[in-house]
């Protein structure tokens, strides 16, 4: 029998609020705006979608599994705006069968640029994925899914058994 395992990445990007050269203040992003986003994705698409792969879970026994990369940016929404959607991912962990992958945790392209902050970022979002979920993280998954064999080691070195990427072939 084949094995199968269910890959989804989730993200919400945090808006940006409009700004005139008038403004003063460091209050960047448009917190009314991204509440009601993540509250409307979370009744459409979150909730319902968990709540159907737990009862598929359930139904069949943990004989399949899923993984999900949940980034910190929208880890952080769903605890502000949406904590039952927190819960419901953490109902999903409690079966066993659900795995959640690490990644930057701002869903950035950080390795690209300054690897110190990238190491930073993944042992943020690794320690958020194990304080949430009681998981620590072994497959990484890079932001767009960019991979070479650097990342690779860099992932490897940061305790990363397994590299999510996609292949064209």
């Amino acid at each position: 029998m084949a094995s199968v395992c269910f890959y989804f990445q989730v993200h919400q990007p945090r808006r940006l609020r409009r700004f005139s050269i008038f403004d003063r203040g460091h209050e960047y992003f448009d917190t009314r705006l991204n509440r009601e986003i993540i509250q409307k994705v979370a009744q459409r698409c979150y909730l319902p979608a968990n709540a159907v792969l737990f009862e598929l879970l359930k139904r069949h026994e943990g004989r399949f599994r899923v993984a999900f990369s949940l980034t910190g940016v929208v880890l952080d929404q769903f605890n502000q705006h949406a904590p039952e959607v927190l819960a419901s991912f953490q109902k999903l962990a409690s079966t066993g069968a659900v795995e959640f992958l690490a990644e930057t945790h701002y869903h950035s392209l950080a390795f690209l640029y300054a690897r110190e902050e990238f190491a930073d970022q993944v042992r943020l979002h690794s320690k958020k994925i194990h304080e949430l979920f009681g998981q620590k993280p072994r497959v990484f998954r890079n932001t767009e899914l960019i991979y070479n064999n650097e990342i690779a080691r860099a992932a490897t070195m940061l305790g990363m058994t397994g590299y999510c990427r996609f292949d064209l072939r």
